[in-house]
């Protein structure tokens, strides 16, 4: 969703409100009949309602405040106003603090006929005020129960700023690094992303959404929007139905499991019909396969794009086919306020859809309890206590060392000396305090990470010094604006090259600025931006004791440091206690366990790369001089770092794999797993199968269990993992889901590349 630089300035100042008693009695009615249910008094309320009225739950407005950047065509302030106060807008976004969100919560519940509540929505992405991980990071902690803790600590901070709804989680998966919202979503496996949507749902909503500390989650985008032509935001979709039903369709269903009680539909096309417009995703599979009994919720201004996409002449048309396909509130297009109306009277739309989208979106506001408490979500006491508390940063600090993964520690140059050693800091991001936040963190401020070089500095007892090197951008950085990459300063080389001359270890932190990978910050080259290249280089030049810590939100492709660098982190973009997190890393105090979740390629020329693909007709030659087989001829067709990739500063070893058949539809499968090396550590125990022969073709590998184990050092545990008919079946292109007897390999391992393998038949 495209969201703005907000301004800003109280929306009590700029209406001028005065505190006023509600002219009606129906909020105050559904609260004392607290003996009926919630479907009887969303029923008992539509019944008051005019069509107008309802029409006003299904729009969505931005915030009152000037915007840099594209602006809506029409709707300015002065209307917005207008039809707040006649009862036509349901849901607000970019309203947040309790002053602002009070002052306009006070006008819907006070001063319209029939005093609903509005429901306010905000990108609570990765944290609000205070930053976690970005949501790739998090994912590859694989640790589930972090994720919710995460999930749980910015659905608080939210809550206490007046906000009750957040546009998240992105539960896409992705295969194309280069589409920068890769940096939103949870990678590449359909599995490991049905886990993690859960967890962030769970983490969000809580177990009663009448809780003050919950906002309601949003599982998006509705779908296929990972698998944008080119890795091109916003960019065509097409996919076969054995992709759609098996890859992208389970993180989706999963949420709805999960008890998520929003979907947002994406921007993208499906089948030549965009989501927006889709009744086959919307009512079909969603509402009607699914019974999913939440609302959905256009992504900002695609009912108005349908247009653009050649599918609707003018705004009037794109509202009747949107309504008509199951989406249930307009963000930002007008579409719906304006024209919804006279679709029913012109018979184009029937009142039945208009009925059933206002009751899901009411259900929804019962649910959250703001019928019974519209200010709730206000109390400026609370805010100030529960934002950025000591609770909260200690949380995403446990994130956060959990999400960095180790991809190589050639002679253990990892962890760091406490004692004695000069170190050398280079790098513009390892002193950067606002690009750690990424890319979704409008409601935090500038300059509020935690830097390597603080990190660093809390280990005083070696020598650091640090030098730039060279800017990464120049220029502002502001969220709905281009970067201006340095691709030619190079003056400050030299006092990083000297640094690292009298150094004993370099630490270089390079990378993407944190507003390189989100929304619309698509890349055709992945590598290093700019000239950090050239730096590396130079530094390696004289001191190959080098320790490359990556700060980015995508894959990136690094063969030249792989090959020559001995240590590499990734670090990604870990939010406000970043540099924490990276210093405990560097110096043991945190031995890494994240394993990737998504794949590094070597070349971007083999993106999209994926872990798990289809073996072709022609998977290997045994002739190597034949060209004749699935092959370039100018790269390997192995990733660079593979999915599930990741090392820890021990060893683990893998041994007495065993497949025990439990039953026609289960298999247990047991591994001893011994930590072989200095340290007390993590491992990712990760579960593999593949189906050798079906009806549709299966891939070479499929994640299809994991688990978290902690060992200390010279000791084992034998690790026990089951097998279901939900885990070894899959769905065909009628979208029936099967489970076919046959011969299956099963896969354990410290990654995708795991070699372990065993037998067994259905």
């Amino acid at each position: 969703m495209r969201i703005f630089k907000l301004l800003v300035i109280p929306i009590a100042m700029a209406i001028g409100i005065t505190s006023c008693k509600s002219q009606n009695k129906t909020v105050a009615v559904n609260k004392n009949n607290k003996e009926l249910s919630i479907d009887q008094k969303v029923n008992a309320l539509l019944s008051k309602m005019t069509l107008e009225e309802k029409v006003g739950q299904m729009n969505q407005y931005n915030g009152f405040w000037d915007v840099t950047g594209p602006t809506p065509a029409e709707g300015d302030a002065a209307k917005k106003y207008e039809h707040l106060r006649k009862g036509f807008v349901g849901s607000m976004l970019n309203v947040r603090g309790v002053k602002e969100v009070r002052a306009v919560q006070k006008i819907a519940v006070e001063e319209t006929r029939l005093g609903i509540p509005l429901i306010i929505g905000f990108d609570v992405i990765h944290g609000y005020k205070t930053i976690s991980p970005i949501p790739l990071a998090e994912a590859a902690s694989w640790d589930l129960d972090a994720i919710k803790k995460s999930s749980e600590v910015a659905a608080l901070e939210s809550s206490v700023a007046g906000i009750n709804w957040t546009f998240a989680p992105m539960v896409d998966i992705s295969r194309d690094a280069r589409w920068g919202r890769v940096m939103e979503g949870a990678g590449e496996d359909t599995y490991l992303g049905s886990k993690i949507a859960v967890a962030r749902v769970q983490g969000f909503q809580g177990e009663d959404l009448s809780d003050k500390a919950t906002i309601v989650a949003c599982a998006k985008h509705f779908a296929g929007y990972g698998f944008s032509e080119s890795g091109r935001d916003y960019n065509t979709v097409d996919v076969g139905t054995s992709t759609l039903n098996n890859i992208i369709f389970p993180p989706f269903k999963a949420s709805v499991d999960a008890g998520v009680r929003t979907f947002m539909n994406s921007f993208n096309e499906l089948n030549g019909i965009p989501a927006t417009g889709n009744a086959y995703l919307q009512r079909d599979v969603l509402k009607d396969q699914w019974n999913f009994n939440g609302f959905v919720v256009s992504d900002w201004g695609s009912i108005k794009e349908m247009i653009a996409h050649g599918h609707a002449k003018d705004l009037k048309q794109a509202a009747e086919i949107s309504v008509n396909a199951g989406s249930d509130m307009d963000m930002e297009s007008y579409a719906y306020v304006a024209e919804l109306s006279k679709l029913v009277k012109e018979n184009k739309v029937s009142e039945e859809f208009i009925d059933d989208a206002v009751k899901r979106i009411l259900k929804v506001k019962y649910e959250l309890g703001l019928f019974d408490d519209p200010y709730k979500y206000c109390d400026e006491k609370r805010e100030k206590e529960i934002t950025g508390n000591k609770a909260i940063n200690e949380a995403v600090l446990d994130v956060a060392k959990k999400s960095i993964v180790l991809l190589k520690n050639d002679d253990n140059i990892l962890p760091l000396k406490k004692n004695g050693q000069k170190i050398a800091l280079i790098g513009a991001l390892a002193a950067d305090k606002t690009s750690p936040l990424g890319s979704w963190r409008i409601a935090a401020d500038d300059n509020t990470a935690i830097s390597v070089l603080e990190g660093m500095q809390k280990y005083p007892n070696n020598t650091l010094t640090y030098a730039k090197g060279a800017d990464v951008v120049t220029g502002k950085t502001e969220f709905a604006f281009e970067l201006k990459i340095n691709t030619t300063d190079k003056s400050e080389f030299a006092e990083a090259v000297t640094i690292a001359k009298q150094a004993d270890v370099v630490v270089m932190v390079l990378g993407e600025h944190g507003f390189q990978s989100g929304e619309a910050r698509s890349r055709t080259n992945i590598d290093l931006p700019g000239v950090q290249q050239e730096l590396l280089e130079a530094v390696y030049a004289v001191n190959k004791n080098i320790v490359l810590v990556l700060n980015n939100g995508r894959p990136l492709t690094i063969p030249w440091a792989d090959k020559h660098i001995p240590a590499i982190v990734e670090a990604w973009h870990l939010g406000t206690q970043s540099g924490n997190a990276v210093a405990q890393v560097l110096y043991g105090d945190y031995n890494p366990s994240g394993k990737l979740p998504m794949t590094f390629p070597r070349s971007v020329g083999q993106v999209p790369i994926y872990y798990n693909h289809k073996n072709t007709g022609r998977p290997t030659t045994d002739n190597p001089d034949i060209v004749f087989w699935s092959h370039y001829i100018d790269e390997s067709n192995t990733p660079l770092y593979p999915f599930g990739h990741g090392l820890s500063y021990t060893t683990f070893e893998y041994t007495n794999l065993n497949v025990s058949k439990l039953s026609d539809t289960e298999v247990e499968v047991s591994v001893e797993l011994k930590n072989t090396g200095k340290y007390k550590g993590k491992e990712v125990v990760q579960l593999y199968i593949r189906d050798l022969f079906a009806s549709v073709t299966r891939p070479v590998k499929e994640l299809k269990g994991f688990k978290m184990v902690e060992l200390e050092p010279n000791t084992a545990k034998t690790i026990t993992l089951k097998l279901t008919s939900k885990e070894l079946g899959f769905f065909n292109n009628k979208g029936e889901f099967l489970l076919e007897p046959g011969d299956f390999k099963v896969f354990i391992g410290g990654s995708s590349y795991t070699t372990l393998e065993a037998d067994f038949t259905l």
